[in-house]
């Protein structure tokens, strides 16, 4: 695959050069399809017969010079995305002309028109290995170089890139504008934007130039104080935090369209997915997520950006550090003080899940070349290693990790660093030596198991008390971990015990005499990263009292716990939602969204068929009810709603969904705006209850980008056996883009009736294997993960995905989503028989 450097490759390249700069020019006036690159690079330390090769892909090569003399361009190989260099001197100049592509896959520079006003925006995503799709470099992270950067565009644009522009000048009908050299940062960190942008202004400190870039056409719904507010109390946590001011020059950040993240930290020029400008009504949750993706992006800042991982194996140095980071900020420098407990219920829940799929792996992972790493952006990396660095805090103390980060932060600024040198300067601040926590926490995987057991005399108190650690038979290590227990009693906790325990059993002294409660509770405060189960005493009141906590941190470990049950099938997925239905009101609008979503997937897909129908029926008609007792126009009340238009399926129950669109029914306070709109069709849609004339209209209500995206999942939505063949069509065909293809299969996977996808559970695997050498690696991704057949839920299914694997030899990246997409199968199999 074009572009798939290895690391043995990087560190040989690594050894060989030094790169000191980039001066790249970009025209971005020559048509749709292509844009013309010249780059010139600079760099040193090789010596008479060296040889290497710098990256470029999917290039029409016109021209390469080396130090003053021509190279031949047919020697560029295209398959591979590399030009070879030889006759190299210890001082070298390389300059490269070349066409590049436009992306519609998010990856290298995507182009997007927009549908309201025809205006095209341009932005770049480079992380993992896309910058040589952009421009002509040595791409690897631990090969850092300042960029300066040259682009011509239409005179009406704006053009963002890390550094703020020097001149803007005008050439011909267009402009071009000059960027002076970046800091010394690596190449997947370089960031370029342009297009019609609408752009508002602030400051931080009198000394940090803000600034916000969306569409022009989302320019009315972008609430640049609230972004601008989260923003200004990053950078007061982190400068006082990390005792260091912010390491570049001015903060934009651009909120652009089909992106695949929901950010990327480029310095000096983040870009987020559009989807944070808000244009229709949301929940609390998703200003606290936005707030939390913010502060994620800017944590990077600091590490990742001036201190930088040598190679993949230790991107969790960068994401493990800046999601725990952005719970920390968010907590301490917002109003949501209470993060910790969305941080418990919903990033712990993703890292559990992901630790229990056989491609599980080490947080410090074995990443042999780029499309390995590709798929290694998971909840193993983000969500269990911060939940690892949160427990590591929890043993040695929130000061002197933050001494420890910044003696790393000056030690290594600009440098490229490994998991040792961030140890170094921890156990040098802590006093304590983190090797051995660093085997068994980072380098292992699988989550451990912890459980209580414990004898109660005849008085009622424990005469003993011994918290079990087991660990799963394909990863046997068991670990030490900082855990509290809390006895509760209604929800109100009467005593709360915090230890250290190590190995298999640990026995609790300090709980000896101790009356026996109605509730004991593991892992209280959610200090450290373990599945927990209970005493059956302990789930039954669980079960029957989850709304009565007055805390909603031991709250949330309760809901991690009963969701991990359902999973695992040890708890009926009908009663996982009975319990849902029954705690929600007693929860914050952020964990109630999850907790409606976990409820909608244990009703639709791990309840046994013969009483599914039943299950999705009271769960709507249960969320409804909450809707209408819900505080009118509370963000509690549109949770609901949200949910409720996600589930329903019977006829009264589509009734009230019909009346709500057409506006015969209303609920007070509820605004039907336009993306709820798009959910009440979507579910008339799938129930046949409306078509493609309704689609249509909706459409040129909504003709917008996000409502080609809501058409697009409504039209393959509709429950037609001809509907469905038309939408399989259009998800092959290679010509979406990466937002429409994701739309259009998650629209193709919504049915009421299963049986009429059964005839693509062939062609997915047949779809596959055609496209895995084509496709961009990220379509391909999108569908092997969306387009999976999921709702065959049968043993024969699981054949079929062994019988792939074993035949069609998928690189490993495609047989991990393939394998995980399998064992989420077999998972709701055993659920379907709980």
């Amino acid at each position: 695959m074009a572009g798939n450097l290895t690391r043995d490759e990087a560190l040989e390249r690594s050894r060989l050069l030094t790169v000191d700069s980039y001066a790249v020019e970009l025209d971005l006036t020559t048509g749709p399809e292509r844009f013309t690159s010249t780059t010139v690079a600079r760099f040193r330390g090789c010596g008479a017969g060296d040889e290497v090769f710098c990256d470029l892909a999917d290039a029409i090569v016109r021209e390469v010079t080396l130090n003053g003399s021509p190279v031949d361009p047919a020697l560029y190989d295209a398959a591979k995305g590399r030009i070879p260099l030889t006759g190299l001197a210890e001082d070298n100049e390389l300059r490269v002309v070349a066409d590049c592509a436009y992306s519609r896959s998010g990856q290298g520079l995507h182009r997007f028109t927009d549908p309201v006003d025809g205006e095209v925006y341009l932005y770049s995503q480079f992380a993992t290995a896309d910058a040589h799709r952009v421009f002509a470099c040595f791409d690897q992270p631990d090969l850092k170089a300042a960029f300066a950067f040259t682009v011509t565009a239409p005179a009406h644009w704006q053009v963002v890139c890390n550094t703020a522009e020097t001149a803007c000048e005008e050439a011909g009908e267009a402009r071009r504008w000059s960027f002076p050299a970046s800091e010394r940062i690596s190449t997947y960190l370089a960031a370029i934007c342009a297009g019609p942008y609408h752009v508002v202004a602030d400051e931080y400190a009198g000394r940090i130039p803000l600034r916000l870039l969306c569409r022009a056409s989302l320019a009315e719904h972008l609430d640049a104080e609230a972004i601008f507010d989260v923003t200004r109390r990053g950078f007061g946590f982190y400068e006082g935090a990390f005792e260091m001011r912010y390491p570049f020059g001015k903060y934009d950040q651009v909120f652009v369209p089909e992106f695949n993240f929901g950010a990327m930290e480029n310095p000096g020029c983040v870009t987020f997915r559009e989807q944070y400008v808000f244009r229709s009504k949301v929940t609390d949750a998703d200003y606290e997520r936005r707030a939390t993706t913010i502060l994620h992006e800017m944590a990077h800042m600091w590490f990742g950006d001036l201190v930088t991982m040598r190679w993949w194996d230790d991107l969790w140095l960068n994401e493990s550090f800046a999601t725990y980071a952005a719970s920390l900020a968010l907590v301490s420098a917002t109003r949501w003080s209470g993060g910790w407990a969305s941080f418990a219920d919903r990033c712990k829940g993703l890292a559990y899940q992901a630790d229990q799929f056989p491609s599980t792996h080490p947080i410090v992972a074995d990443i042999v070349d780029i499309t390995s790493m590709e798929v290694n952006f998971d909840a193993i990396t983000y969500h269990k290693g911060a939940s690892v660095l949160k427990q590591l805090v929890s043993s040695i103390g929130l000061e002197d990790f933050l001494a420890g980060l910044r003696l790393y932060f000056q030690r290594h600024a600009w440098g490229n660093t490994t998991l040792a040198d961030l140890l170094r300067a921890v156990e040098e601040k802590s006093g304590r030596d983190l090797s051995r926590w660093a085997d068994l926490w980072l380098r292992t995987a699988g989550p451990n198991t912890l459980r209580p057991e414990f004898t109660v005399d005849s008085a009622g108190r424990f005469s003993s008390f011994e918290v079990v650690q087991t660990a799963p038979e394909d990863y046997p290590t068991l670990r030490p971990h900082r855990v509290a227990i809390g006895l509760y009693d209604k929800g109100n906790r009467l005593q709360r015990v915090e230890l250290e325990i190590t190995g298999e059993r640990t026995e609790v002294a300090e709980l000896v005499g101790v009356a026996r409660p109605e509730l004991v509770l593991l892992n209280d405060d959610d200090l450290t990263y373990a599945k927990v189960r209970l005493d059956p005493e302990s789930v039954a009141a669980m079960l029957s009292g989850i709304g009565g906590f007055t805390d909603p941190l031991p709250q949330a470990v309760c809901w991690t716990i009963a969701w991990d049950m359902t999973r695992d099938a040890e708890l009926p997925a009908r009663e996982y939602v009975s319990l849902v239905l029954a705690g929600a009101p007693s929860v914050g609008v952020s964990i109630v969204r999850t907790l409606l979503y976990q409820a909608r997937i244990a009703a639709q897909q791990y309840t046994s068929p013969s009483v599914r129908e039943e299950v999705v029926g009271a769960l709507a008609d249960g969320v409804l009810r909450l809707a209408r007792a819900a505080e009118a126009g509370a963000e509690e009340q549109l949770a609901y709603m949200q949910s409720f238009a996600a589930v329903a399926c019977t006829g009264p129950q589509l009734d009230v969904v019909a009346g709500l669109l057409d506006g015969s029914t209303t609920l007070p306070g509820l605004s039907v705006d336009t993306d709820l709109r798009w959910s009440l069709l979507l579910r008339l849609v799938v129930h046949g209850r409306a078509g493609a004339a309704e689609i249509d209209a909706e459409l040129r209500r909504d003709a917008t980008a996000s409502g080609e995206r809501s058409a697009a999942a409504c039209r393959a939505a509709l429950g037609t056996a001809e509907a469905k063949a038309q939408a399989w069509e259009r998800i092959v065909c290679g010509e979406l883009s990466n937002e429409i293809l994701r739309s259009t299969l998650v629209g193709f996977q919504d049915v009421a009736d299963a049986q009429l996808l059964a005839p693509y559970t062939e062609k997915y695997f047949a779809a596959l294997q055609a496209v895995s050498e084509v496709w961009p690696t990220e379509l391909t991704r999108v569908l092997a993960r969306e387009g999976y057949p999921s709702s065959a839920v049968s043993e024969e299914t699981l054949a079929r995905t062994d019988a792939y694997l074993a035949e069609a030899q998928p690189p490993w990246w495609l047989r991990r989503l393939v394998l995980e997409s399998g064992d989420e199968l077999k998972r709701t199999l055993r659920a379907q028989n709980a």
